[in-house]
């Protein structure tokens, strides 16, 4: 059985108004509209989500309120219909500046490693059912984040890349070693990958499935983000394709979703397809 979790937050927000464009993206509405934030992570849950994620993927890890609205925001929208996952970004993420799809921080990895313990201590303590470790470009950064929450009792986790081919991380690691680095993960939920395009995605489940884990898929709708102009480029694909879904499945895929640009209405699709392959 395919779970299916929620789309792109930022999508969902643009298409209700909501302004994305400093650099806190998505986590600027914890503070400017909560109320849009919550009727985001609701159309998700509406159209078939089973997992909706916070909007802390691009919180300061500071903002210690911000961080404790991103879950209770969620946790409301879900209500008794969905799983809250608090998302867990790259230290790229809070630049804002393009790195989180190089991994090429100017920073040593104490101090990455210390910005993502705060950040996970906070989210800790709020009341969320899982972490969503996500569109992690560097093996080292995703085995330091299994490690922090190891140290703070292993909560359930999935642990996903962002990956620019079918055997590379965007920040140029083998996905299959780096899969393996947190694949002894005592909690783990699932491995994989997202913000890729579908293409991409299908090679990474081929490239995992031999490794016999849980593996999660959410895809961006295939068009390429330009850090530059942030604005996205080229040609979407349509995610509800039923047979890479089903070839998906077959390779392990537990859960699905989608990532930037995928909107409730394509969501909607996807769910339907997915309850179908059941």
């Amino acid at each position: 059985m395919i779970t299916v979790i929620d789309g792109g937050l930022s999508t969902a927000l643009a298409e209700l108004g909501a302004d994305t464009s400093s650099s806190w993206w998505t986590a600027d509405a914890l503070r400017t509209s909560p109320h849009v934030l919550e009727a985001a992570h609701r159309s998700f849950v509406v159209a078939g989500a089973r997992v909706v994620t916070s909007a802390s993927y691009q919180c300061p890890s500071h903002e210690h309120d911000a961080l404790r609205a991103s879950t209770a925001i969620a946790r409301r929208a879900a209500g008794d219909d969905a799983r809250v996952a608090a998302s867990i970004g790259p230290f790229g993420a809070w630049l804002a500046d393009g790195s989180e799809y190089n991994g090429a921080y100017d920073v040593s990895l104490e101090v990455v490693r210390s910005r993502h313990t705060e950040r996970i201590r906070v989210l800790l303590d709020t009341d969320v059912d899982l972490f969503a470790v996500e569109t992690q470009p560097r093996a080292d950064e995703a085995e330091m984040i299994a490690e922090i929450l190891v140290d703070h009792g292993a909560p359930p986790a999935w642990f996903s890349f962002g990956c620019r081919d079918g055997s590379t991380t965007y920040g140029g690691d083998d996905v299959g070693s780096a899969v393996r680095r947190v694949a002894e993960y005592p909690n783990l939920v699932a491995v994989g990958v997202n913000c890729a395009s579908p293409d991409v995605v299908d090679s990474v489940v081929a490239t995992l499935a031999p490794l016999g884990l849980p593996v999660i898929a959410y895809p961006n709708h295939g068009r390429v983000w330009d850090a530059s102009t942030r604005s996205w480029m080229g040609e979407a694909f349509d995610l509800a394709d039923e047979s890479r879904l089903r070839r998906w499945a077959m390779a392990g895929v537990t859960m699905v979703g989608g990532c930037c640009g995928v909107g409730p209405t394509e969501l909607a699709r996807l769910a339907r397809v997915c309850a179908a392959l059941d």
